[in-house]
């Protein structure tokens, strides 16, 4: 049974309303499924009526959520859907697929949050600088600066980045999820002040462009961090100067010209030439598409325009040459979640601070794949002395300190 007089009846009252509102239903809709009045339903969302156990539950489902949304501890965290909804519906209205992501972008910031809250583990942010851009800096050359800068703060120098998801959660603070959006859809971004920045990128794409989502994403950190927006793979017309800096920021990021320019150098240096297998082992180097690095060289006049029209030509198969030339594919986490959050939920099951059904609550996955998830997260494989491979569960909560 529902433990009621532990929820503040305004907390709760405002959840539910939110769920209404995100739900599209109306206070007459609502009070007309509950059986009541509409003041009545008023009155539960203004906190001044607490709801019965039974209303919740009728609620939560009206609503398409768990019970345990609704009453979870905690702080309501800042609601990102507006905004989010106003940047979407300008260009893609009535699209349930994005209406969807808005709500999950919503729940995950609000799930890490309450997370984060029980087991007393905030997340630390080290964001960059914010950089104005007015109508006459040269885009490019600033996205360069940054992207040197942004570097050489992260301490990564001028080297190929793996691990770009992790670095930008670990390192900076992003919460970033991966999420089924619309084939067009690169990602979405939104700021609160209790949750910071939430980034959702879409997981349907390869994990080359997934990468160039992220590294465009933190590049709408640096200039516009507090005007959620949609990325798109293409845009009609001029770009915005902000859209601009965030891919030019991003191609830097990720092909630092130092680095790619002394390779190119030493490439056509030793072989006096820069062939197609040259271009897809330096696009495998540096995990990026070969698209993608087809523009960075072109854009330092390393190659001449229009050398991707004439792969296309050409019939260029990117697949089969990776495959000619025996480039293994590398790692990247693709899970919906990202690792922090996964270890979170997991502790917290270990601790029995939440039970098997809201573990899996928190993951989005049947209750056998959560049981599964906290098997793999919580062993490790050991060599052993004679060579034989050895599977150990980990005592996550042995303290590794001297008399702690």
């Amino acid at each position: 049974m529902l433990n009621l007089p532990s929820i503040d009846p305004k907390r709760l009252g405002q959840r539910l309303f939110e769920a209404r509102q995100a739900r599209g239903l109306t206070q007459q809709e609502a009070a007309d499924y509950l059986q009541c009045s509409r003041p009545v339903l008023i009155a539960i969302e203004k906190g001044t009526r607490p709801p019965k156990p039974d209303e919740i539950v009728k609620l939560a489902s009206l609503y398409g959520q768990t019970v345990h949304e609704l009453v979870r501890p905690g702080e309501p965290v800042s609601d990102l859907r507006p905004h989010l909804h106003a940047a979407v519906n300008k260009v893609e209205p009535g699209n349930a697929e994005m209406e969807q992501a808005v709500k999950d972008l919503q729940q995950f910031a609000e799930k890490y949050h309450e997370l984060e809250t029980l087991m007393g583990m905030p997340m630390t942010s080290n964001y960059p600088p914010e950089v104005p851009l007015t109508d006459h800096v040269k885009v490019a050359a600033l996205a360069e600066d940054i992207a040197i800068r942004e570097r050489n703060r992260l301490g990564l120098g001028d080297q190929p980045v793996y691990g770009l998801r992790e670095l930008l959660e670990t390192d900076v603070g992003l919460r970033i999820m991966y999420g089924d959006l619309p084939s067009h859809i690169a990602g979405m971004y939104a700021y609160a002040g209790d949750v910071g920045c939430c980034v959702v990128v879409n997981r349907r794409h390869p994990p080359e462009r997934r990468r160039a989502s992220l590294a465009h994403e933190y590049g709408h950190v640096i200039v516009d961090r507090y005007s959620p927006g949609v990325d798109y793979l293409t845009y009609r017309g001029r770009k915005p100067v902000k859209e601009r800096f965030a891919e030019s920021f991003g191609m830097s990021f990720l092909m630092p010209t130092t680095s790619l320019r002394r390779r190119f150098n030493e490439i056509v240096s030793t072989k006096g030439d820069f062939q197609v297998a040259d271009l897809c082992r330096l696009s495998h180097l540096y995990f990026v598409s070969v698209e993608a690095m087809v523009y960075r060289l072109q854009s330092l006049q390393l190659i001449p325009a229009g050398t991707l029209e004439h792969l296309r030509e050409s019939r260029f198969e990117v697949r089969k040459a990776k495959g000619i030339l025996e480039l293994p594919e590398r790692p990247e986490t693709n899970g919906r979640y990202p690792d922090r959050y996964v270890y979170l939920a997991v502790h917290a099951y270990e601790q029995a601070k939440i039970s098997e059904g809201q573990l899996a609550g928190f993951l989005s996955v049947d209750r056998v794949t959560a049981r599964e998830i906290v098997e793999r997260v919580s062993q490790t494989t050991n060599v052993k002395d004679d060579g034989s491979i050895e599977e150990s569960r980990l005592p996550f909560q042995r303290s590794l300190l001297p008399n702690a």
